[in-house]
């Protein structure tokens, strides 16, 4: 059995449920389980012990989305490509990501889920929840590879054909719900438990305006019974709002999924920032959970805040939606976003922000042996570098990470016992190389007519 010794001038633990910072201990691993953490130096068969380093639990991106953002990226920035500075789901994202998986071969598909998994990696993420279209089944495939903990989320829809036309208007051809649940159900059946329980499946209607009624209490009933979670996304723009309240009698997203029995504890909410007070009240009388993404929000000016959530009570964790996989910095974003939307300091706070990527996220999952570091839990672990010039003085650890800690201030990564990044670098493969495949192969989607007029609109 290999054992691996970190050491941690401020290691993050837990008494009486809540965070404590220890000084100057080890952490000592026993094959894919934490054994001990000790004041004392273990003999290790490795051994990490620089100075300066903050050890976490393992850091939990519970919304990402490698491949349709790596489509996105250095494209839409700045309003470009937006009509009406509306949303780019069904202009860009959608359309250009469907007909990107039919162009590529699978080995090129394979190369840009490396990419982002390599970027989650570098970002600080030791697990992820990764929705996609279940053309691109690749992503369990790096995943498995690159020693991520890993819950894919293969899309299901009522239409996988959503496009917005030149008038704005989101039309719909076709019903693939059958078709995508069989193809989940063949996903699961493939890929749950692999990995040594590395590697799960979560069901993902993609959202609640591109499924139905039908599909969506198939896809509660199947998850329920295999004990999978749901992730979807909600109130993500006004149009949906529109659209969800035209179709069915009023109802706005939340109450739509309430009415079809969805809004429940397994329910894992991307986004939310269309919903009303009311909205959160019920959502989180029901105990569904927010996936708040700032970043790829503000962006396009839009203030999707941590602590609005919070507020009203609900569960809320963060992920990065694919946009920037730097965690530690989203988690700054959502820190100062809130502040500013709720004209206090004291709204977002750093320990809040750090259980919602950790004891929060795991308890989410109903995984008690993750989001933590404790004698007998999983062996995942983030460490960060705080002896850079730039975080000098360091008072306090905690506000340190949040306020003043990036992506560059990663240091090691560790899942299930296995050091995955170290020194800041991935261990098992050329970054180089792995990046130029990666953006190679997006490359030839941004080749396609329809990109260019896409981008340019």
């Amino acid at each position: 059995m290999n054992t691996v010794a970190v050491f941690g001038s401020y290691v993050l633990t837990r008494r009486e449920g809540a965070q404590e910072v220890l000084r100057d201990r080890w952490v000592l691993i026993e094959g894919d389980r934490i054994a001990a953490v000790t004041p004392s130096r273990p003999a290790a068969d490795e051994v990490y012990d620089a100075p300066g380093r903050f050890v976490l639990p393992g850091l939990m991106n519970l919304h990402n989305h490698c491949f349709s953002e790596a489509v996105a990226r250095t494209h839409t920035e700045d309003g470009n490509g937006r009509k009406g500075n509306a949303s780019i789901v069904y202009t860009v994202l959608l359309p250009l990501t469907k007909q990107g998986a039919e162009i590529l071969s699978p080995a090129e598909r394979l190369d840009i889920a490396r990419l982002g998994i390599l970027q989650l990696l570098k970002g600080g993420a030791t697990a992820v929840m990764e929705p996609f279209r279940n053309t691109i089944p690749e992503m369990f495939d790096a995943a498995e590879e690159m020693g991520i903990r890993f819950w894919g989320a293969p899309y299901l829809f009522s239409t996988s054909d959503a496009k917005a036309g030149p008038d704005g208007q989101v039309r719909y051809a076709g019903d693939d719900g059958a078709a995508d649940l069989d193809t989940w159900n063949a996903l699961h059946a493939r890929w749950d438990g692999r990995a040594e329980e590395r590697i799960h499946v979560a069901m993902s209607p993609h959202a609640t305006d591109t499924c139905g009624p039908d599909l969506l209490r198939a896809c509660a009933a199947r998850a329920r019974e295999l004990g999978v979670p749901i992730t979807t996304h909600l109130a993500q723009s006004a149009a949906e709002v529109a659209t969800i309240g035209a179709r069915y009698d009023g109802r706005t997203p939340a109450e739509y999924l309430d009415w079809l029995g969805l809004l429940a504890p397994d329910l894992m909410a991307a986004h939310c920032i269309a919903s009303t007070n009311d909205d959160l009240r019920l959502m989180a009388a029901r105990g569904a959970s927010v996936l708040n993404c700032p970043r790829v929000f503000a962006r396009t000016g839009t203030t999707a805040a941590f602590g609005r959530f919070r507020e009203h009570g609900v569960r809320t964790l963060v992920g990065t939606d694919g946009y920037n996989m730097d965690l530690l910095g989203e988690l700054s974003a959502a820190a100062t976003i809130s502040k500013i939307a709720a004209g206090r300091p004291d709204v977002a706070t750093a320990p809040e922000l750090i259980d919602a990527v950790t004891s929060e996220a795991a308890s989410c999952l109903g995984r008690a042996d993750l989001g933590c570091i404790a004698p007998g839990a999983k062996a995942d672990l983030t460490v960060v570098d705080l002896s850079h010039p730039m975080l000098q003085p360091l008072h306090d650890p905690r506000r340190g990470l949040l306020a003043l800690a990036n992506r560059a201030d990663i240091d090691l990564v560790v899942v299930d016992g296995r050091v995955l990044v170290a020194g800041g670098r991935y261990l098992a493969g050329d970054e180089a190389a792995m990046a130029a495949a990666g953006a190679a192969a997006i490359g030839r989607i941004w080749a396609l007519p329809e990109a260019q007029a896409a981008f340019a609109g």
